[in-house]
């Protein structure tokens, strides 16, 4: 919500039936972008350094909020029997259908997926194949995830903060995606730090501006192991950087 404003954008009242996510990725990931690889490595250190204790080696892993980008469920696949990504907008759902059609996904993840494979987790995993075979796509509305299924990898990018003005529906879109891993599950979640909305073609999203201390209290109740980057990249005007949650969900389901 900006700052001076009294009527707030919930998730409900975004155009998402006309989100364009060609013109998301020309935005975002067409061409790389500095912070968006560091993510990438960092979130590779985070699962590698996870399944390297001991965890088991072929687990269901899940996106919430896929939208129109790829490197988080690649960043899954060394180690997933199965990946399902979930995703609201029906645009973004045809988008990432058309990345599992035969011939495997556009050149644009290939950038991505060399940084992923610098690290030796990674190098016996042919990934466009390896991609179609073990991803599906399904939709589902992250506020409607109820705990009764479960996964054992996570990923939630710009999503929770990216979806609404309202600080009520940020808190239970974390919830809600915490709540879908079993216990012991790594997980990788970004925000858009202090964003006041964005463009995507011809319609503005709201945002929920959020900082470290909040990606902190949110969910921290969730995890005895986090750790938050702060990255300081503004990538367009209207927000001061991204920030990075890294851990492992704990045994205990934290109140609402």
């Amino acid at each position: 919500m900006e700052r001076g404003r009294v009527i707030m954008d919930r998730n409900a009242d975004a155009p998402w039936s006309k989100f364009d996510p060609e013109a998301y990725v020309d935005l975002n990931y067409r061409t790389p972008l500095e912070v968006d690889l560091l993510i990438v490595r960092l979130m590779r250190d985070h699962f590698a350094r996870c399944y390297a204790a001991g965890l088991p080696p072929s687990v269901r892993g899940v996106d919430v909020g896929a939208g129109a980008n790829l490197y988080p469920a690649l960043a899954m696949l060394p180690w997933c029997e199965k990946i399902v990504l979930l995703e609201y907008a029906l645009p973004n759902i045809e988008y990432l259908e058309r990345q599992l059609a035969p011939g495997g996904y556009d050149k644009e993840w290939d950038a991505f997926w060399e940084v992923l494979r610098e690290h030796p987790a990674y190098q016996d995993t042919d990934p466009r194949s390896t991609f179609g075979d073990v991803v599906r796509v399904e939709r589902a509305d992250l506020l409607s995830l109820d705990g009764q299924r479960r996964w054992d990898i996570g990923t939630m990018f710009f999503v929770a903060d990216s979806m609404s003005e309202c600080p009520e529906e940020f808190r239970k879109g974390v919830r809600c995606f915490l709540e879908a891993l079993n216990p012991g599950a790594p997980f990788a979640v970004a925000f858009m730090k202090e964003s006041r909305g964005y463009q995507v073609g011809a319609h503005r999203y709201p945002a929920y501006r959020v900082d470290e201390k909040q990606v902190w209290e949110n969910l921290e109740p969730f995890t005895g192991e986090l750790e938050i980057h702060d990255l300081r990249h503004v990538v367009r005007k209207g927000h001061e950087g991204m920030l990075l949650a890294l851990g492992r969900r704990n045994s205990a389901i934290a109140a609402p």
